[in-house]
Formats: C-alpha cells, structure tokens, sequence
C-alpha cells in the first residue's frame, strides 16, 4: 500500500512556530467551530459526534458520543479531559497540549456545550511543564476572549475550565484513579461497579471523561460535519489518528494519518513517516499500542491501522503508541524494562499486580543480568497465568483496574516469539545480539 495523503486534522497548525498563541489560532480559523455548536442544539452537536463514530483516542477505544448518550436522560454534572499521558512511548497527546493548547480548550467548550456542563476540568501529568503553562495561558486568554467564562460569545451558555497537574503516577491515567487524584485523595482506581464515572464519577457526580486527542477533533467534526469526519478511515475506525512512532526507525515522531487507509508498514518504512530501519537492519518486532499491549512480527506489517483489525490479531492500537525493535535488540532487556514500569507505578491495591510485577520484574532481572535458569521462562509465564489466567487478549480482568492484567503481554510476547533469547540468556548470561 502507499500512503493514503490524507489533509491533518488535529496537527493542521503543525509547520507553524506560533501555533499555540491566540492570535494564530485565530488567523487559522480558530473558535470558528465553536460559533457554530453554539448555534445549534446541545443535542444536535451531540448527534454530530455520534455521526462522526468518534472512537476514544485514550487507549480503550469507546465511542465519544455513545459515552456522551450514557447520560443524556441524568444531568451531568462535570467533564474532565484526561491529559495524563504516562504510560513509556506515548507522547501525541503532549504535542498537541504544548503545540495547540486552543483547540483542545475549544474542543473542552464544545463538548461541555453538548453535554451541558458548567465546570469542565484538564487533568494533565505535572512533568509537562511546557505543556501545563501553554495550556493554561490559554485558558487565560479564551476567558479574555469570550470562548470561556460567563455568556460565551453572547449565546447565553457559561462554563468554566480548569487545569489541574497530576503529581506523576501512571495510575492516573485511569479515569476512576485520576478523579480520586482531582478530588485531592490518592490516586486509587475504584471499583465499578457501582463507580462507573457516568453514574458517580467526580465528587460522587455523574461525569465524562474524554482524552486530550478526542477532544481536539471536536472543533473540526462541528465545522465540516460528522459524515465528513465518519468518512475518512474504514469501519468502526473513522477519521485520522496521531501515531507516536519510535524504537528502532530513521524519523521517530508523531505522525497523523487516516485510519484504516494505511498500513504498519506505511507508517515505519514511509520516506515522509518512519522512513524505515537505522542502518539497512531488520525488524524483529514491534509493540503497535503502547507497551501493555502484545508485540506484533515482521508479518503483520501489512496490517491495516484499524481498531478491529489489530484487535482481531491479537492486540490493540490502545495509546497509540508504536515501538519498533529490530535485529539488534535485547528482547529479554525490552520486557524487563516495560515489567519495571508497571511493578513500579503499579498501586499496590490488588495482590496479582502488586505481587505479581515484582516477582516477573525480579526473574527477568535475574535473567538479564546473567544469573537465570532454564526454568525461569516456564516460571514466567506460569506465573503471567496468575495474573492474567489463559494469557489470552483481552485480558481476563483479575484486579480492578487494567493495569494487572497488563502485566503478561511483554513477558508472553516476548517468550512465544523469542523464547531462544531466553535461553542464550542463561547459557551465555548475556544477550546474543549484542
């Protein structure tokens, strides 16, 4: 396949030094989407969301305006715009806070429209200190300029926004986990039910909560219309998608192409995307969601960037997140690092997580670092069933969050397509392909 060139939706403003200021936003057709929503239904901007088929662009990959129905027949009571990017490789939803921090503030103000709310919130990781101050200057400046605040633009309707910096905790990144950081406690995961946000969400309140990238198409599906978005892209994937591509590739970036159109291979190999693999080498392997997601070969390059599609093969676009390995890397130091994370960031609520990444981190250490046996790989992944029986994806859910269950798919990726690896570990006590 070759590239589909397909015209930039959330990242138009991207060639342009100044594109975080107001008064280029303005000049590039900013807030002009917003002018629009409010002149229409609350409900007829809703209906243009659902006729986009606008999926989450947080990682589970649930439709924005079903989410948004949910709660049509309650009130709702708050919005709250997840910006705590965390998890290692994944860094669009960054670019787009310290690059166009207007759109997604427009985007929060259409979708408080649409839903009704006054009081909208963006949880953002506190290490994105570029990112916090764009954002919240503008803030500053929407206020000043009548797209926030009392009687937005005269249309009667009043809301306001407020930034709020995460202290750095992983966890956070899931909702129920970051609306216990907003309300000032420790950022715990609930159990749900009953604690679904859309029935008692932030401060015991029905709430929504939507991705930083999800927010930001919402400017452009008012002003050219939900069928144009819904066209782009292929089944249940519409639209564009920001890709945070790096690992093992030539041009490591963040890429926004068309869903579906485009293949795995057009994202790496392309002269104008990846533009291929440093030094003439080899891919092994490559992680096409994020790192909980299981690791895809050399033979599902050719595989559409489809939700569906990768979800059938056994994985997930989930963060967006893509990390190329070739023949040069360590496989085993690979799935030791992404178990690291997660052991450290993990809670500690659930006995499989808390327990289980330490005993994993701890093996593959071992194994790393020259002092495994034979019989740690069978150890592994006995122990990847305890947290996740069946190793099977989706994931058998066996702690209140997925973070858990997200524990085996690096571990399990990496010994069913590289178990030799393992073993030259153990006979060589180091890695062959070094």
């Amino acid at each position: 396949m070759a590239v589909v060139d397909t015209p930039p939706i959330v990242t138009a403003r991207r060639d342009l030094t100044d594109s975080h200021t107001l008064a280029r936003y303005l000049d590039t057709g900013g807030y002009q989407g917003l002018r629009q929503a409010l002149t229409m239904h609350p409900e007829a901007v809703a209906a243009e969301v659902d006729a986009a088929s606008l999926l989450g662009r947080g990682g589970a990959g649930f439709p924005a305006g079903r989410k948004w129905s949910m709660l049509r027949k309650s009130p709702i009571s708050y919005l709250v715009v997840n910006g705590d990017e965390s998890e290692p490789a994944t860094f669009k939803d960054h670019y787009l806070v310290e690059r166009d921090p207007h759109q997604l503030v427009e985007g929060v103000v259409i979708a408080a429209y649409a839903l009704q709310v006054s009081q909208a919130f963006i949880f953002l990781r506190g290490e994105f200190a570029l990112g916090l101050e764009r954002v919240q200057q503008a803030i500053n400046e929407a206020y000043e300029h009548g797209a926030l605040g009392r009687n937005i633009f005269g249309s009667g309707f009043s809301v306001d926004l407020v930034v709020h910096p995460g202290a750095g905790a992983y966890i956070c990144g899931e909702e129920t986990a970051l609306l216990e950081a907003l309300e000032g406690k420790r950022g715990f995961p609930r159990i749900k039910p009953p604690f679904f946000p859309a029935v008692t969400g932030l401060y015991g309140e029905p709430t929504v909560v939507n991705n930083v990238e999800t927010m930001s198409n919402l400017p452009w599906i008012i002003l050219h219309g939900g069928a144009a978005f819904a066209a782009l892209g292929g089944g249940r994937s519409t639209g564009t998608r920001m890709f945070a591509l790096s690992g093992r590739v030539n041009r490591p970036g963040v890429y926004e192409i068309e869903m579906v159109k485009n293949t795995f291979r057009d994202l790496i190999y392309d002269d104008r995307l990846g533009g291929g693999i440093p030094g003439g080498h080899e891919l092994r392997a490559f992680i096409p969601g994020g790192v909980s997601a299981p690791w895809f070969g050399p033979e599902h390059l050719d595989m559409v960037l489809g939700q569906d599609e990768v979800g059938a093969a056994g994985s997930m676009l989930g963060s967006g997140s893509i990390v190329v390995m070739d023949d040069t890397t360590c496989v085993v130091r690979a799935a030791w690092r992404i178990t690291k994370f997660f052991s450290r960031e993990s809670c500690g609520q659930c006995t499989p997580c808390r327990e289980g990444s330490g005993w994993a981190e701890r093996i593959l250490y071992r194994l790393e670092h020259g002092g495994g046996r034979t019989e740690d790989v069978d150890v592994l992944l006995d122990l990847c069933d305890n947290i996740s029986p069946g190793l099977n994806w989706p994931p058998q859910q066996t702690t209140i969050c997925v973070l858990g269950p997200s524990i085996p798919s690096s571990v399990t990726s990496a010994i069913s397509r590289f178990r030799d690896d393992f073993y030259a570990h153990v006979q060589h006590g180091s890695c062959p392909h070094e």
